[in-house]
């Protein structure tokens, strides 16, 4: 619906428009609470002898700092939840931080994974079915990392998926990647 509609309406029932609201715009409300926020997904690589490799990570939304969770060809829900535990003990003192997980409904995470975020105090909020924009930093991320790296790269195996993406994270957090 168009400004000049929502105008007509109201000036058809007599009613003025919402008066300008102080407080945060929405671009600084946003800002406010990435620091609260991580994001999680899977990627997939295929390796040159055709194996599937899936890949786990963990954004941290207002600095944009990516940790690589884990890599397996056999993703298992106690597997998860395990690189969930992990990821909080390298977290450390900075886990109480954060407040949200944003994740999607793949059966891979788990209720024992959702219980490990909640007892670091976090929410786990899992987006909408089918809606991969409602986790736009992962799915930008993972959309990055394909495009800059392994687009370019045979992969023969988890070893080696594991060194490249760990020399492109030490590559993405030293080029200005990071930050706002």
């Amino acid at each position: 619906m168009s400004a000049s509609s929502v105008r007509r309406i109201l000036r058809r029932h007599r009613l003025d428009p919402a008066p300008r609201r102080g407080g945060p715009s929405w671009t600084q409300f946003l800002r406010a609470q990435a620091g609260g926020l991580l994001a999680t997904d899977f990627f997939t690589v295929e390796t040159v002898g055709l194996t599937r490799l899936y890949v786990l990570f963990v954004v941290e939304i207002e600095r944009r700092t990516v940790h690589l969770a884990g890599i397996t060809a056999h993703p298992t829900g106690a597997w998860v939840t395990q690189q969930a535990r992990n990821l909080l003990m390298d977290l450390d003192d900075r886990v109480h931080r954060f407040r949200f997980l944003i994740r999607d409904r793949d059966t891979k995470f788990t209720a024992a994974f959702d219980a490990v975020f909640a007892a670091a105090g976090m929410e786990v909020v899992k987006i909408p079915p089918r809606a991969p924009k409602a986790n736009a930093y992962a799915e930008r991320w993972a959309r990055t990392v394909r495009h800059e790296c392994l687009d370019w790269t045979l992969i023969w195996n988890k070893q080696q998926l594991h060194r490249v993406l760990t020399d492109y994270l030490e590559h993405y957090t030293g080029h200005g990647h990071t930050g706002r």
